[in-house]
């Protein structure tokens, strides 16, 4: 069933602490200035969600600090009023990482959106967390260079969401997630200090707290600042669509090819919804009698990247490839690229809702899980697109559904979590870049034992020991886990239509 945010939050042991909304809002007027503020209802109904919008909630008020001492100012009142924080970025997030709490400030860090430093000579760039993730490759361009994680939301999301999140995308296969490409961050706890971490060298003294901020869902701390490592542009791209008449003949194809010892810059894939639904919204050329394709990217020297393009399409070929094309242009080589990226918004427009689901899983079980996933989607009474970055197993199963069928959302829970657990159970893992937020935090207690998510709690206490940092998101209390694990083990097929097992 939905949660309830406006009381308590199942996540947490206890209820959440009362706000006085007024005294709040009167400390916030004496340290920020007033354009910072928005507490009217309707002016904060644009930042009730993420993009994960099957769960809403409006924060006491939403806050926007131009400068980084302004946030800290927010943090300072926060912590000593015992106020929860939400930070938000572009609000592009699946997995409702950035939802407000119902009694909490949301802190939205879109005007800190300044490119701070380029240093082309090192490859590097400081920058503000609003700062969209495409703005830095334009740019560096200038300098043949450019920032190489790129999510398919790269045209709107702010790199501080990257951070948050430790954000992939299509070329993290060969050039690695957020966390592979940051240097140092400034960071604010929630008792307004500022931290320093890492530096512009590849290695710094002390503890990797540059790594463990990444990844942590702003749980344990507001980045400020961030110092990304730029990449020269490689002088050859070639990109290859590759078709298929069965799904899981594409899906032992990009097995093939990574076992074989070719790491594409970018290895997608694609089932026959999701082209068809691409083709309808823009027309890019895909092949709409195709069961599933590949977009296998290679960059590098030019003969290198002729010879594993060569290679690739010859283990396509023994495969069962129906079909090979390699891109005659930059232009095409965009636009099957352009199409890629619009599968999201695509398929959005086959039904009102969807829910994305992002595990990771080993590619020799792609094709198993797809089947799976198929199967349930089918027992559940649910269409699932499927359209994920093959090269590193991390899936992107898509529910479509209509959210105003009464009792449907609880359904589509159910059916997410199957697909997750059955991730967990083949060897892999819940997320590979959306984060868990509020979304997966059920399905933490699959993932983990209870030793494992006592260490997690001990870790957030240790930096937010009252708590305050984006609560009810990410780590499930024990007796949360012990209440999913029961539902688990008493159910082993994807639930009835109208069913639900999930928590409350």
């Amino acid at each position: 069933m939905q949660y309830d945010f406006l009381s308590h939050d199942p996540a947490l042991d206890d209820p959440l602490p009362a706000v006085d909304r007024a005294r709040l809002l009167t400390q916030l007027r004496a340290y920020v200035p007033a354009d910072t503020i928005v507490d009217e209802t309707e002016a904060m109904r644009p930042f009730e969600c993420d993009g994960l919008t099957v769960y809403r909630c409006l924060p006491l008020v939403v806050v926007l600090p131009h400068t980084v001492e302004q946030a800290q100012s927010v943090l300072r009142i926060c912590h000593a009023e015992g106020v929860p924080v939400v930070t938000r970025g572009a609000g592009t997030g699946l997995s409702a990482g950035a939802l407000p709490c119902a009694n909490g400030v949301l802190l939205v860090l879109t005007r800190l959106n300044r490119i701070l430093e380029i240093d082309n000579e090192r490859r590097l760039a400081r920058v503000e967390p609003g700062v969209r993730n495409i703005a830095i490759s334009e740019a560096v361009a200038a300098f043949d260079l450019y920032y190489a994680p790129d999510p398919s939301s790269q045209l709107a999301c702010s790199i501080g969401g990257n951070i948050g999140e430790n954000a992939g995308g299509v070329h993290c296969l060969k050039y690695g997630l957020t966390v592979n490409n940051v240097l140092a961050l400034k960071v604010l706890t929630i008792e307004g200090e500022l931290l320093e971490l890492g530096g512009p060298g590849l290695e710094s003294p002390g503890f990797d707290l540059v790594s463990l901020l990444i990844g942590s869902e702003g749980m344990l701390g507001v980045v400020v600042e961030i110092t990304v490592k730029l990449l020269v542009r490689p002088p050859s791209t070639q990109t290859m669509m590759v078709s298929f008449d069965d799904v899981a003949a594409a899906a032992d194809t990009v097995a093939n090819i990574i076992s074989a010892g070719v790491i594409p810059a970018g290895l997608e894939m694609m089932d026959n919804l999701t082209i068809c639904a691409v083709e309808e919204f823009i027309a890019v050329g895909y092949p709409t009698d195709a069961a599933a394709l590949l977009l296998v990217e290679m960059d590098g020297e030019e003969q290198d990247v002729l010879e594993q393009l060569n290679q690739c399409a010859e283990i396509a070929r023994e495969t069962g490839a129906t079909a090979i094309h390699v891109a005659e242009s930059e232009a095409e080589r965009a636009r099957l690229w352009r199409g890629r990226k619009s599968a999201f918004p695509a398929l959005a427009r086959l039904k009102p809702d969807y829910y994305c689901i992002d595990g990771t899983i080993p590619r020799s079980a792609i094709a198993e899980v797809l089947a799976y996933i198929k199967d349930a989607g089918d027992r559940a009474g649910f269409q699932v697109a499927n359209v994920f970055h093959a090269g590193d197993g991390n899936l992107h199963p898509l529910i479509i559904f209509d959210s105003n069928v009464e009792g449907i959302i609880p359904r589509v829970e159910d059916l997410a979590g199957l697909i997750m657990e059955k991730c967990v159970a083949v060897g892999g893992t819940i997320t590979g870049e959306h984060g868990v937020g509020r979304e997966k935090i059920n399905q933490m207690a699959a993932q983990f034992g209870d030793a494992e998510i006592a260490q997690f709690m001990r870790v957030k206490e240790a930096l937010d020991p009252q708590k305050l940092l984006n609560p009810g998101k990410n780590i499930p209390t024990l007796r949360r886990c012990q209440e999913y694990r029961s539902i688990m083990s008493s159910r082993a097929e994807p639930a009835a239509a109208g069913a639900s097992g999930g928590l409350s």
